[in-house]
């Protein structure tokens, strides 16, 4: 798959909740884990990019990939989102999760 994004470093390198994810053109980005939510049986995973501190963005963008398994490691792999509706959705039930934290 072209879209497939892998998780290629050890996680014991990072910060707690900081995933490091190479994409299919080669460049590497670090993301916060925010959470896993689970739709229509399948289960996504909310990232935030770690911004440099230097960039002063009120807000991050949230990154939803679908978490499926490589067929020839059995490992994760994390695959961009390509119908609009499940990544509008599972965006929702994020927002409404995190609406529900703050009360």
């Amino acid at each position: 798959m072209a879209d497939d994004i892998k998780n290629m470093i050890p996680e014991e390198e990072l910060p707690e909740g900081i995933i490091e994810l190479t994409d299919e053109d080669g460049v590497t980005n670090q993301f916060e884990y925010l959470t896993t939510i689970q739709y229509e049986g399948e289960e996504y995973i909310v990232l935030m990019l770690v911004e440099d501190e230097e960039e002063d963005d009120d807000e991050g963008e949230v990154l939803i990939l679908k978490i499926e398994k490589d067929p020839e490691t059995d490992e994760d792999i994390y695959v961009s989102v390509e119908d609009e509706e499940v990544n509008q959705k599972v965006f929702e039930q994020f927002i409404a999760m995190m609406e529900n934290e703050e009360e």
